[in-house]
């Protein structure tokens, strides 16, 4: 009998290992090899359905060069999983397997999706607040830099990275200490390319820096297309077919990694030749050929593409008025009905452009009021005298100013709120935000307040009798200092309520100030 038994727990764990194993939004790779036609890039359908009971997905497949062809998968349910594969080409037609998909680790909430309509969370049902940072060209530098980069951004609250796919032209990129050897096609040199073939050792390089973002938690909103230095390079003027062909090239590449956004451009509106039905195309590429729906948006510069569009899971905004005054991004959220990230909101620094010079206070005043409006703000930083570009926006490397503890501080306001952060009565009181009856955030940004009649709208069936107590936080400084006594409130005519012996909070009449108000009591 202990001869049988053990023999039965062998077989048993033979059966184990010869069946792969991927934790749940983990990636599941299969490479098979083929020797094709003389471009294998062009001509070759190759896919594949991976299925768990009344759940299928069609993965796309790529070649990844030496004659190898791989599909990645990225399974979201626990057990097993079968897959077949599809091809024109017989030596790829018809392979099947199997994978056990194992639950996801401590640190894994699988991919971001829109949640409550304007607003984020994980596939796991944990709420994600983006608290974003750009670091356009950090995948180009050395790797001691893009190293140092990765070193800066964990010591920072930052948990989106905003970066491109396709490098610039720069002359440093071509010669020099900078000089990039990999670039996305293949080509004689580096200003004339087959765009007809890919160079996948550059994309292993992406996927590497892809990775590395989500070890640290990071989501990666990559950046598809770009318009800069067209004459140079070509790599921003491509024809329809090319833009394709490439798009579908970085979708089967990437999209089984669970921390990918697609930012179908930067700055799109600068890349001319393209109409906003061109775009509608290319977003439809993305929307059919991701197998997993990840997150969608695009970049204006000037003219703003229309993000109420269906297949837009939310918008990606360049307009920085709508962060320098209350009340701009509350209209905004009722125009799109969409979560929105003001990704651009001009830089903190001190560069000779305008777009670059903000102050650290001034930075850390838009990301308040675009929080306070229900909506998100993305970080930048530029540095003058820089080696390259305009310090971190552009390469990465370290971070100078004043902003980031300050920004991660309001993020752990965020976070521990027991709420989303919803305007509360934009229409009169747009500095007010949270949730009525239950959690209040005010903002007096730049006044100097030295007293604050304690009185909320009549919004979220308020009554008589509520108690609530009320936190006074030094956004500047990083404070927050409760206050002992608490607030009843009584009705008081028509909109409002105040507290009922008409106490008022005391404030030090400086900027940057704000309150939080919990109720206390049913």
């Amino acid at each position: 009998m202990k001869t049988m038994i053990l023999l039965l727990s062998l077989t048993l764990s033979l059966a184990q290992a010869a069946t792969p194993q991927v934790e749940q939004w983990g990636m599941f790779e299969v490479a098979l090899e083929a020797q094709t036609s003389p471009n294998p890039f062009v001509g070759i359908d190759f896919d594949a359905v991976f299925t768990q009971g009344d759940e299928s997905f069609t993965v796309p497949g790529f070649y990844d060069g030496e004659g190898v062809f791989k599909l990645r998968f990225m399974p979201n349910r626990v057990g097993t999983w079968s897959y077949v594969t599809r091809s024109n080409y017989e030596a790829l037609n018809g392979k099947t397997g199997t994978l056990t998909c194992t639950p996801a680790g401590p640190d894994n909430h699988g991919p971001v999706g829109v949640r409550n309509q304007y607003h984020f969370g994980y596939a796991d049902g944990t709420p994600y607040y983006p608290f974003g940072t750009t670091i356009y060209e950090w995948p180009f530098q050395s790797p001691e830099k893009q190293q140092q980069t990765l070193e800066t951004l964990k010591s920072t609250s930052f948990n989106k990275a905003r970066f491109l796919l396709i490098p610039p032209y720069r002359p440093e990129y071509c010669e020099g200490p900078h000089e990039i050897y990999d670039f996305p096609f293949v080509g004689t040199n580096k200003e004339t390319f087959d765009f007809a073939r890919f160079n996948p050792g550059y994309f292993r390089h992406l996927e590497t820096c892809i990775q590395q973002l989500q070890d640290l938690g990071i989501e990666a909103d990559v950046i598809i297309f770009r318009p800069y230095a067209n004459p140079h390079w070509g790599m921003g003027e491509m024809d329809m077919a090319t833009n394709e062909r490439y798009l579908r090239y970085v979708i089967a590449r990437l999209s089984a990694y669970r921390n990918v956004w697609w930012s179908m451009a930067n700055e799109n509106s600068f890349m001319e030749y393209l109409t906003d039905e061109d775009w509608d195309r290319l977003f439809h590429v993305v929307r059919d050929t991701d197998p997993y729906g990840h997150l969608r948006s695009i970049h204006n510069a000037d003219r703003i593409y229309n993000h109420t569009h269906p297949w837009v899971t939310h918008v990606s905004l360049q307009y920085y008025m709508a962060v320098r005054f209350f009340g701009a991004s509350p209209m905004l959220r009722d125009i799109y009905r969409k979560p929105i990230i003001h990704d651009e909101i001009n830089y903190e620094g001190n560069i000779s452009s305008r777009w670059g010079q903000l102050s650290s206070e001034e930075m850390v005043y838009r990301f308040w009021v675009g929080l306070i409006g229900g909506t998100y703000v993305t970080h930048g930083e530029t540095n003058a005298g820089e080696d390259m570009g305009d310090g971190w926006i552009s390469t990465g490397g370290t971070l100078k100013r004043l902003s980031p503890p300050r920004i991660a501080f309001l993020r752990q306001i965020v976070e521990e709120a027991p709420v989303d952060i919803d305007p509360i009565d934009q229409y009169f009181q747009t500095s007010l935000a949270g949730k009525a009856r239950e959690y209040y955030l005010t903002y007096f940004g730049k006044e100097s307040i030295t007293e604050w009649p304690f009185i909320l709208p009549k919004r979220g069936d308020l009554e008589d009798g509520l108690k609530f107590k009320v936190d006074v936080i030094d956004t500047w400084n990083m404070t927050i200092t409760p206050l002992d006594e608490v607030f009843e409130i009584e009705k008081m005519g028509r909109y409002d309520f105040i507290d009922k012996d008409k106490k008022v909070i005391s404030l030090p009449g400086k900027p940057y100030m704000a309150l939080r108000i919990q109720r206390i009591n049913p």
